[in-house]
């Protein structure tokens, strides 16, 4: 059994990532491959957080492309291979004229929870305009939703499942900038990287919205450094690159933004 008590110290996803030690410690006693529902980033950080002090396991994470944001875990004992084209994955097209009446991420998600499938059994959803979507999903639920998803807003809509080489993925937008600062607090890296006052990024932090490698911070002070990701609800991500100190002892920071 793994030390459950002592990898969720500090969680906040607590429910997430016991179901997932429960899972690896199926996966130990039955040797075989075990699967994750699809989770989101920051239950994903933890869960790679927690399982890298583990030498009994290992996982791999993967949602059907390099950039997908939400993941399924695979988990099998450290003996046995593993990799990310052995997590269960299927894919569906939903077709249909949105040219008179767009349809977005929301409405989408809406119309397939609206056949009664719970969230965690659906990845990433790609909105293609005018056209549809593309939907990622565990492919146990192909069949029920290629009869059931029907309509989505007021358009009749045709579902199928498609190849995983014919998903459309749009690369993400990517700003590159640099910043000299006094110091590496968070809200002065954040509101560099966001382009926003340094004020409205600090209510930004004390309101829970802004994580930090995925892990939530409300402390302004907080020091983040090269390789942190910083994400703030509904505008995007800041990667920090490389920290340089200057010769007036600020800091010189590469940062890039992903919208």
């Amino acid at each position: 059994m793994l030390p459950r008590e002592d990898l969720l110290k500090g969680v906040e996803n607590r429910e997430t990532v016991a179901r997932v030690i429960d899972q690896a410690d199926q996966a130990i006693k039955i040797w075989e491959v075990v699967y994750s529902d699809f989770l989101s980033p920051p239950e994903l950080a933890e869960i790679r957080r927690a399982f890298a002090r583990l030498s009994e396991v290992h996982l791999v994470t993967w949602g059907g492309y390099p950039q997908a944001e939400r993941q399924r875990v695979a988990i099998a004992r450290s003996e046995l291979p593993l990799a990310e084209d052995q997590v269960a994955l299927a894919v569906l097209e939903v077709a249909g004229n949105f040219l008179f009446d767009p349809a977005t991420h929301r409405d989408f998600l809406g119309s397939i929870l609206g056949t009664g499938i719970v969230r965690e059994k659906v990845g990433d959803i790609i909105v293609l305009g005018e056209r549809g979507a593309q939907i990622v999903v565990v492919p146990e639920l192909v069949e029920f939703l290629t009869m059931s998803l029907t309509q989505v807003r007021s358009v009749p809509v045709k579902t199928r499942p498609i190849e995983f080489s014919e998903l459309k993925i749009r690369e993400p937008k990517k700003k590159e900038l640099v910043t000299v600062e006094a110091s590496m607090r968070l809200d002065a890296i954040a509101s560099a990287g966001f382009g926003m006052s340094r004020s409205k990024m600090v209510d930004l932090i004390d309101a829970g919205d802004v994580r930090v490698n995925w892990k939530e911070t409300t402390s302004a002070s907080t020091t983040v450094k090269a390789g942190d990701l910083i994400a703030i609800r509904g505008k995007g991500r800041v990667e920090v690159g490389e920290v340089a100190v200057t010769k007036k002892d600020r800091y010189r920071v590469q940062l890039t933004r992903f919208v």
